[in-house]
């Protein structure tokens, strides 16, 4: 690609189909535009998810956000890079999906709140951008985000996402407005995530990473946390931080190496030093003290099908939220 200075990528993303080349365009907004600020949305996306009790209730009762964190963390993080970076129906890709699925498949999820995971990670990336970006995303990325997480969506059998980005984006508005409220859950997942955040810093600095996070939170976040609000000359430094950084960023060369595939490794966690095979991948079966309502179930319990050409584990259906 001929260089087009700081704007080269935008200009191959304006010549791109949003439909068509959805996934070359959302590879090269998450991996050469926005690495870093794709990171924090997806990280803040999964702590919006926590606010839904059913979702932090299953979360709790298995322990493993108590027990490893970091390596949910890890094992997501490195799953959704795959597909990004090679396609979901990559052979990679499709091994991705396959662990993911099999990991949904042993839990009574209902598929609203599948659908509602699904959705942040379309729109909290957009409204980070539009807040902390060295840019604004492109129509196209906005398009492209929403119809590749769309085919990832009906890949993993979930049902019923809306066709259009508006109908999807309110959605996510109302699924919002009628599940979060404060559960103890919540608290417990948030602290943990928290927690895990605040452990990528020395100790001393702890506490302040811990506080900085918060500071980012919306208060019906911190409402379904119980959470205080961060100082108000916090939230002033961390956001100003936030848009200072995109003044630098905005001056800089464009990046030519995807942080796809070269991303540093966490310095706090040995993660996986040596490589991983996909199958290395992905949270353990349910622990044998865990609520047998959480889990599957037996022959009576209907299972979505698994969709045609993918191969992918049937993920259970259950259209009533999990206690």
């Amino acid at each position: 690609m001929a260089d087009g200075g700081r704007y080269r990528w935008l200009r191959r993303i304006e010549a791109l189909d949003p439909v068509r080349d959805h996934h070359e365009i959302y590879r090269i907004s998450i991996g050469y535009e926005f690495p870093f600020d794709y990171q924090r949305a997806l990280e803040l996306a999964l702590l919006r998810t926590y606010c839904v009790p059913s979702i932090s209730a299953l979360l709790d009762a298995t322990g493993e956000f108590r027990l490893r964190a970091q390596q949910r963390y890890d094992d997501t993080a490195l799953l959704m890079a795959e597909m990004a970076e090679h396609g979901y129906d990559s052979p990679r890709g499709r091994q991705a999906l396959k662990v993911i699925n099999r990991a949904h498949h042993r839990y009574v999820i209902s598929n609203d709140d599948m659908r509602y995971v699904l959705s942040t990670f379309v729109y909290e990336p957009i409204e980070w951008l539009d807040r902390f970006g060295w840019r604004r995303l492109h129509e196209h990325e906005r398009l492209a985000a929403f119809h590749y997480y769309r085919a990832v969506g009906t890949r993993m059998g979930i049902r019923d996402v809306p066709d259009d980005f508006d109908a999807f984006w309110d959605f996510k508005r109302e699924y919002e407005h009628t599940t979060f409220r404060y559960a103890p859950t919540n608290q417990r997942i948030a602290e943990h995530t928290l927690d895990l955040f605040g452990s990528w810093y020395p100790r001393p600095l702890r506490r302040g990473a811990r506080l900085g996070v918060v500071a980012l939170l919306p208060a019906e976040l911190r409402a379904a946390f119980g959470l205080p609000a961060a100082p108000r000359w916090l939230s002033t430094v961390v956001t100003g931080g936030l848009r200072a950084r995109a003044g630098v960023v905005r001056m800089l060369p464009p990046r030519r190496t995807s942080r796809l595939t070269h991303a540093p490794r966490n310095r706090t966690y040995p993660g996986y030093p040596h490589g991983y095979q996909l199958t290395d991948l992905g949270a353990p079966p349910p622990p044998p003290d865990l609520d047998p309502a959480l889990t599957r179930g037996g022959p009576d319990r209907r299972t979505r099908r698994p969709v045609e050409g993918v191969d992918a584990v049937a993920v259970p259906v259950d259209d009533d939220p999990t206690p």
